[in-house]
């Protein structure tokens, strides 16, 4: 019976989540399976994957054979170096304790990538977030400096009508002023003084 280690789909549409399984070559993709070796949930970033790395090397040393997507995974964490680690150690090229020494070393450097990948994330997400904050602010003050202008501008025409109005009450108490003076004159160049010494002379004429 050939063997494949492949992925098995479950989730919910358009948000996958896949079971790393050993199932038979000729079984469907998402149909029955021999072993669960792990879970893989690509939505997350960096992907989440949980394997039972001992098991799956196992299945490897029994002759199955990964799909290309499932030998990915096996090679990020490690499955296909012990599998060869482990090849060396039954051809005595080195022992078990220098194999578990190199995979342990390579463990620690690839956690140490895996976790600077994260913390980079991290800090492009902060700095997104300061970012996207920051034109907020400044969209929100230009709102606030429209708002500002439209109130003066709408102000400003009764500013300018009390203006007009104070001007031309200025004008009309001005006019006044100067007419007055004029009258007063119209009234003392009446002839009414001219005609006294007049109606004197008719008087004295008429006693002579």
């Amino acid at each position: 019976m050939s063997v494949k280690i492949r992925l098995q789909r479950h989730g919910k549409k358009q948000k996958p989540f896949y079971w790393i399984v050993a199932a038979d070559a000729r079984a469907k993709r998402d149909g029955r399976f021999l072993e669960k070796l792990g879970t893989y949930n690509p939505n997350t970033n960096p992907a989440t994957i949980d394997l039972n790395l001992d098991q799956a090397v196992q299945w490897l040393h029994n002759g199955a054979q990964p799909t290309d997507t499932a030998r990915a995974i096996l090679s990020y964490k490690g499955a296909l170096l012990k599998h060869h680690l482990d090849g060396g150690v039954r051809k005595g090229a080195l022992t078990q304790e220098q194999a578990d020494a190199k995979l342990a070393a390579w463990i620690d450097e690839k956690a140490g990538k895996v976790d600077a990948k994260k913390d980079g994330l991290s800090k492009k997400q902060a700095e997104a977030k300061a970012k996207a904050l920051k034109a907020e602010v400044a969209a929100n003050e230009k709102r606030a400096n429209a708002a500002a202008e439209a109130l003066k501008a709408a102000e400003a025409p009764e500013v300018v009508e009390e203006e007009v109005a104070e001007v031309a009450e200025e004008v009309v108490a001005e006019v006044a002023v100067e007419e007055t003076p004029a009258a007063e004159v119209a009234v003392e160049e009446t002839p009414a003084v001219e005609e006294a010494p007049a109606a004197e002379e008719a008087s004295e004429e008429t006693e002579a």
